[in-house]
């Protein structure tokens, strides 16, 4: 089993991006990764709907599981 990779969503940025890069990246070699701290420095922190579609949409397309969305 690979090691999860921790990804710290207020850094950079701090917006839906970091979640869409590491989606795609996650896809393509299979490595899992986990976010915290997501959108942490906006108006309406955490997913949004739009988030929570592609994480859905991403899990389903690679039968990934996920927690905590």
């Amino acid at each position: 089993m690979k090691r999860m990779i921790a990804l710290d969503g207020a850094q950079g940025e701090g917006g839906g991006q970091i979640l869409r890069s590491a989606l795609s990246l996650s896809m393509i070699t299979g490595q899992p990764f986990t976010i915290t701290g997501i959108r942490a420095g906006r108006a309406k922190p955490g997913l949004l709907r739009q988030h929570l579609t592609a994480v859905k949409a991403a899990a389903e397309i690679c039968r990934a599981t996920v927690e905590g969305a």
